[in-house]
């Protein structure tokens, strides 16, 4: 048994309340054999055939260490060297929120539900049109997830094609998602001086806390370049976040077909591989570092070439990715919920509850690009999100299982309703357990149809636009202090609210 995380992870998820989610990882579509022969076959690719264009610091401390070697050009890794860097590796991740009693933790196989993508376009649900994403509507996105309580963290949904420069966009993106939610928050970066600028916004806002102490927003990097290439802007970016403290969710994202090989078990065996070379860098500079690893297999539709985020394949190969990765003991992030459909109709509902329900049931401890993503997760949709919401609420009821002990076995209770009243619905124990063995729905529909119909035989879309106006005619959250606000807007090109 490994210790995995740090003293300083260990020390801040006790002074904080953690959201207690369900433990996944009881299905598992890969045998234990046809799991080794993946794992297998991702050491074996680092070792024979290694990564290209290292960047630097990275590529000097790994020869120096001994932890990699040059074959033609490339870095490659021993089987050994792998392992090691596994055993050091963090096995579970503090988030902590902006209000610390909405921390996750991350490992394990407890699984959390989030936001993610960079969709581009946003579906207006009165005019059924689309336009192009703007800063306000990643604030209203947020400001939905921050009252979701099946959704545990918000990761950047949409770009805000509204701003003029890159750096107007991180320095945005990040004040949008720190403004609108309290939840644990993650922000892709262009340049590392962004993320440097955006920390120190952070640090602001926290006031008599920094950052570093308390890191409520992790750095989304993308590491790699499949097939099997780094990126060396993201690993720039990767090596700046470490610097501040900032955990990492490092992603390989390659498609089936395209730029990963077209069968799935190769397309694992690639991108865990993909996933194990971002380790390397992690390791290369700080062993342990909470790291939190994207292992997303995309998939192709090979008759066109286009992503299916929907597809059957990509529900199994994410479950997948889920299983591997929790068989490593390395905290797991895996997508799900990418329907092709481009509104949220009955195409949108099976899509979404599959891919969903497969990567929770396998133990994915993140599920990202699960709620509000349309068309590929190009578009994005507030009233998407709030029925996804719903949706994840029922999925992680399906994960937590039943609960069997004599309380829940209970041949007293069974035997005086049988002599008595022929029913249940008085019993004490019927009404202890009524909200916490069973989860009700607030915008899907239980009536008889003669009342649904009495009430305007609304469907679940027509609530969730009441609803999302309902959400976002309340108060935004408060815990950014005006004075606070203030400051950051006069030091920051702070363009929300203008």
């Amino acid at each position: 048994m490994r210790s995995g995380r740090s003293r300083t992870q260990q020390k801040a998820q006790q002074k904080r309340r953690l959201i207690e989610p369900p433990l996944g990882g009881q299905y598992r579509p890969l045998s234990s054999s046809e799991a080794h022969n993946i794992i297998e076959t991702a050491f074996a690719i680092l070792e024979q055939i290694g990564m290209a264009d290292t960047p630097e610091p990275y590529r000097t401390k790994l020869l120096e260490t001994g932890k990699a070697h040059e074959k033609n050009e490339r870095l490659c890794f021993s089987k050994s060297a792998l392992e090691d860097a596994v055993s050091r590796a963090a096995n579970q991740v503090v988030l902590p929120g902006f209000d610390e009693d909405k921390a996750i933790e991350v490992g394990g196989g407890k699984v959390h539900i989030g936001t993610g993508g960079a969709a581009v376009q946003i579906l207006l649900s009165e005019e059924g049109s689309y336009r192009e994403s703007r800063l306000n509507d990643l604030f209203d996105l947020m400001r939905l997830v921050d009252v979701s309580e099946a959704i545990h963290y918000g990761l950047r949904p949409v770009v805000a094609c509204d701003m003029a420069t890159p750096y107007d966009l991180d320095i945005n993106t990040a004040f949008a998602c720190l403004k609108a939610t309290t939840k644990p928050i993650g922000v892709s970066f262009s340049e590392p001086q962004h993320l440097a600028k955006s920390v120190e916004m952070f640090d602001a806002a926290l006031g008599e806390k920094s950052f570093n102490q308390q890191p409520f927003c992790f750095g989304v990097i993308v590491h790699v370049v499949p097939p099997l290439r780094y990126a060396p802007e993201g690993s720039a970016v990767m090596l700046e976040a470490m610097k501040h403290g900032m955990p990492l969710q490092i992603c390989s994202a390659g498609q089936a077909g395209a730029t990963s090989p077209a069968s799935l078990a190769g397309a694992l065996a690639q991108g865990l591989a993909e996933s194990l070379a971002g380790l390397m860098l992690v390791d290369a500079i700080q062993p342990g570092y909470p790291c939190i690893f994207a292992f997303m297999p995309f998939i192709s539709d090979l008759r066109t070439g286009a992503m299916s985020g929907g597809s059957g394949e990509s529900a199994l190969a994410n479950a997948a990715a889920a299983q591997l990765l929790l068989r490593l003991g390395l905290p797991s992030t895996v997508s799900a919920g990418m329907t092709d459909a481009k509104l949220p109709d009955a195409q949108a509902g099976f899509e979404k509850g599959y891919t969903v329900s497969m990567a929770a049931q396998a133990g994915a401890d993140m599920i990202n690009l699960s709620v509000g993503m349309l068309g590929s997760i190009m578009i994005a949709s507030r009233e998407a999100l709030v029925i996804d919401n719903e949706m994840c609420s029922a999925i992680l009821r399906s994960v937590k299982g039943i609960e069997v002990n004599s309380e829940r076995l209970d041949l007293d209770i069974i035997e005086k309703v049988v002599r008595g009243e022929g029913h249940y619905l008085g019993e004490d124990q019927t009404l202890d357990l009524m909200k916490t063995e069973y989860v009700y729905p607030n915008l899907s529909d239980r009536k008889g149809l003669e009342d649904w119909q009495t009430e305007g035989s609304l469907t679940i879309w027509d609530r969730a636009k009441v609803r999302v106006k309902e959400i976002l005619a309340e108060p935004c959250a408060s815990h950014l202090p005006i004075d606070i606000e203030q400051r950051i807007r006069q030091k920051m090109p702070i363009k929300l609210g203008e």
